[in-house]
């Protein structure tokens, strides 16, 4: 496979771009070689500079779970734009998709729409605070929730793929409020409550961790955590900005049936679009300016062509059967890669729930960031670099999860089994 002009254009964009890049993780520090620049996408594939073809299961990190380009969202986006891409004022469409995400998880009745998932998480802690009078906020070892300041501590995939454990340029006192206990430990929360009783606003979690790879919750985990955090008159905020309208219409919480105070959304409620939203109680949201004092602003949020996109998308999700089929879709694939490893004596832990997926090269038990860190990355990189070598997109990084879209054929799954097999081959013990 050549990688002539996206090698020409990466070295040009190192000369205007931090790395060559806007978002970290596609530098390929991880993995080493040439980021492919990807020139368009269709349905299942992605198309780079070179004219290589790829099936692709990074989609936009999660956005594109229709696959790229489909023609509901692409035609509804060209008419948006049609009438003006930007105003700078309210429109009907944010109503609409209000509507659309309130009905779909009824913890949400009132929400703000923002422009990214950093914007909502940010948000949403400033909302708890406020809410709380208190300062401190727990969150998880390798939950990643956006690049603002108090969350740069012990985050996940891109902080983990870059080998850097906080970010330099964030003080201390932004980070002193913020406490960090191990996905998946219980015990470890109820002493961080009782030891800060009175202190804590609230605690922020991916229901399903994906951003140290994917990592279930165990079980009984949301449960206790819900209980405690209102035993304790602390909020529980859902950082649904991945598995929000990903493992369900209703998200996660809707799965594990846990009323979470506050949600944060992204990604497919923008339809490949940028877009985040947060939301929760009427009296906490209430709390928000210009009803309350907490003041957030931004100049594009809600703005026309993200509505756009992601009412439709949400309207295409909303139909009978299509989670199903996702289901069956990414179960085959998970049950063709582990054919694959346990017929070449292939040491790896394959991590699913619904669409999203994570291969780790290690024989740990897999429950926090700790028992993940410990995976086999130079594997990991070969393993990549074979799969890209034969059209396969995986997402560039040990701690990233893969993302199955409803485009990926039977065919699609078939192929990329049989190239993981061919991988992993060379990867037997």
């Amino acid at each position: 496979m050549e990688l002539k002009r996206s090698q020409e254009l990466f070295e040009e964009a190192k000369r205007y771009l931090p790395g060559g890049v806007d978002s970290p993780v596609r530098a390929f520090k991880a993995v080493g070689g040439t980021p492919p620049f990807i020139t368009r996408g269709k349905g299942s594939r992605i198309f780079d500079a070179d004219g290589n073809e790829y099936i692709d299961y990074v989609c936009s990190w999660g956005p594109l779970i229709l696959g790229h380009s489909h023609p509901r969202v692409i035609d509804a986006i060209k008419q948006a734009a049609e009438n003006g891409t930007t105003f700078g004022a309210s429109t009907e469409l944010e109503i609409t998709l209000a509507k659309m995400v309130t009905t779909a998880m009824p913890s949400i009745e009132m929400l703000r729409f923002v422009s990214s998932g950093t914007e909502a998480t940010m948000s949403a802690l400033r909302l708890a605070r406020a809410f709380t009078g208190r300062d401190k906020i727990i969150k998880f070892a390798g939950g990643y929730h956006g690049h603002s300041d108090g969350l740069l501590v012990k985050g996940g995939s891109g902080l983990a793929t870059l080998g850097l454990p906080d970010s330099p340029g964030v003080p201390k006192s932004y980070t002193l409020n913020t406490l960090v206990a191990p996905y998946n430990d219980i015990e470890a929360v109820a002493q961080l409550l009782h030891k800060y009783s009175g202190e804590i606003a609230g605690v922020i979690v991916e229901p399903i961790a994906a951003n140290m790879g994917v990592i279930p919750p165990q079980p009984g985990f949301l449960e206790s955590l819900r209980q405690l955090t209102i035993d304790n008159d602390v909020l529980l905020i859902f950082d649904e900005v991945i598995t929000g309208f990903r493992v369900a219409y209703g998200g996660a919480q809707s799965v594990f049936k846990i009323t979470p105070d506050i949600t944060c959304l992204g990604k497919i409620i923008g339809g490949g679009l940028p877009v985040g939203a947060y939301g929760g109680r009427r009296d906490i949201m209430e709390m928000i300016a210009p009803v309350g004092p907490v003041y957030q602003a931004g100049t594009l949020s809600g703005n026309p062509l993200a509505m756009t996109a992601g009412i439709e998308t949400l309207k295409v999700l909303s139909q009978p059967g299509n989670y199903e089929r996702l289901e069956k879709t990414s179960a085959k694939m998970e049950k063709g890669i582990a054919e694959a490893a346990v017929s070449l004596n292939c040491r790896l832990r394959i991590s699913r729930f619904a669409s999203l997926l994570t291969v780790f090269f290690t024989d740990n038990q897999l429950v926090d960031f700790e028992s993940v860190s410990g995976a086999d990355t130079a594997k990991f990189s070969w393993f990549f670099h074979r799969l890209l070598e034969n059209g396969i997109y995986w997402p560039p990084s040990q701690y990233e999860a893969a993302f199955i879209s409803m485009a990926h054929s039977d065919e699609d799954i078939q192929k990329t089994i049989e190239i993981i097999g061919m991988a992993l081959e060379h990867l037997k013990d």
